[in-house]
């Protein structure tokens, strides 16, 4: 009801109280998110004279006094209550009656909404999206883009502040967290948290010690287990004696997830290449900043492991030759999720508009993300040129569709509105 009023959704121009007074709507308010009526500030004709002040909106007239605006001063502004059902009439405070209509909304309105809101498909208007103007979607790609964006950047915003506005540390958090690929992330995160910068720095010169340490603090690491190889009995070892030295405590090992995850993409080597992202002392933030262009940003991850992982996917059993560290689609997703969002925050926050655009430059040059959620969108009818695309078309399944926030989104507004007005 709220949607219908805000949009001038409305069946009929020729709208009227439930007395016969005409109604014209001038302009149909601001919409209150907070306690109060539901739009401030309107400008509704009635009967010919000019009524500037609020409209409330309930399905049933009843609702008024359910909801206790009958005793409540607040509501005596309001000089228009719209509803869907007319089973009462509606009054200030002081007893005096307040203009009441009726909200008529096309039968096909009613028909696409509901359709959309119990679609059991995961993209509910994924058969008429091809209906939408291409410059709707255009532009509301954009918007989706920076709407992921920000939210990336809100979050490293929040890092910043618990560690003090130090950049490194907000980049080897933000880094490890993505090294999770996603089912991974929220055991990253607390690796990296419980192996701060600050204690792998007094190490950084021994990939030894950093992988002892993180293999460690990963719970991954088991004295008493048996059968394994003697690097692993020797990480056990250092690890023990970091531990006791630190007063460290490990996560549980449970916290990792291996299900249905290729050997190549197992935890172990993505812990691994964060230890070589640390050897040396981690300056990763500031290499970001200076880097230019996707080849320079992108040679920043392309990492070999030495030693022990350049055979391994795990503890144990050998294979001939493990793969690269990090494949191009990794590094691609490495980019989207840690490089642009930092790029981004740092930007915003020292209004160093040069470092915003390199983000959103870097996200177009970026090719779009190989996944099923952009290959549903695509067969649907959207095009997706780039990984800032492919972030917004992200944003929109999960954030709209899977959420059933039809109204909110561009294109759900668009098919409604033609339903509206019989298109």
């Amino acid at each position: 009801m709220q949607y219908v009023w805000k949009h001038r959704l409305w069946r009929s121009e020729d709208m009227v109280t439930n007395t016969g007074k005409r109604v014209r709507v001038i302009d149909p308010g601001l919409l209150n998110t907070d306690a109060g009526p539901d739009f401030f500030n309107a400008k509704v004709e009635i009967d010919g004279r000019m009524w500037v002040g609020n409209v409330e909106i309930h399905h049933r007239a009843t609702d008024w006094k359910r909801h206790g605006h009958d005793s409540d001063k607040a509501y005596d502004s309001v000089v228009l209550h719209v509803v869907a059902k007319d089973d009462a009439p509606v009054r200030r405070t002081n007893g005096e009656l307040i203009p009441q209509m009726v909200l008529e909304v096309s039968p096909q309105f009613n028909a696409d909404y509901a359709s959309l809101l119990n679609a059991t498909v995961d993209v509910p208007c994924a058969a008429k999206i091809r209906q939408v103007p291409a410059i709707t979607i255009v532009e509301w790609m954009e918007g989706l883009a920076f709407e992921r964006l920000h939210g990336k950047v809100e979050r490293i915003h929040q890092l910043l502040e618990s560690f003090n506005g130090s950049w490194e540390d907000v980049c080897y958090v933000t880094l490890a967290r993505n090294f999770g690929f996603g089912i991974n992330n929220e055991a990253f995160e607390r690796l990296a948290r419980r192996t701060p910068l600050r204690l792998m720095g007094k190490h950084s010169d021994s990939i030894f010690q950093l992988e002892a340490l993180l293999f460690g603090q990963a719970g991954m690491l088991d004295a008493q287990k048996q059968g394994m190889d003697a690097y692993y009995a020797q990480l056990c070892s250092e690890y023990a004696f970091l531990a006791n030295k630190f007063q460290l405590s490990p996560m549980e090992s449970e916290a990792w997830k291996l299900f249905r995850i290729r050997p190549q993409n197992f935890p172990y080597r993505r812990i691994a290449m964060l230890a070589r992202m640390v050897e040396g002392g981690f300056r990763l933030m500031n290499r970001i900043l200076e880097a230019e262009g996707e080849k320079e940003m992108r040679a920043l991850f392309e990492v070999e492991l030495s030693g022990y992982w350049t055979t391994h996917y795990s503890f144990g059993k050998p294979h001939e030759r493990a793969t690269a560290a990090l494949s191009k689609r990794s590094i691609d997703i490495v980019l989207i999720n840690t490089v642009a969002p930092l790029l981004y925050a740092y930007g915003e926050l020292t209004d160093d508009y040069e470092m915003t655009d390199k983000a959103i430059r870097l996200l177009e040059d970026l090719r779009p993300e190989n996944n099923s959620i952009v290959t549903h969108f695509v067969n649907c009818g959207i095009d997706c040129p780039d990984a800032l695309t492919s972030q917004a078309l992200v944003q929109l399944k999960r954030e709209y569709c899977d959420a059933r926030k039809c109204i909110y989104c561009k294109i759900g507004h668009s098919l409604l509105s033609k339903a509206a007005r019989g298109q």
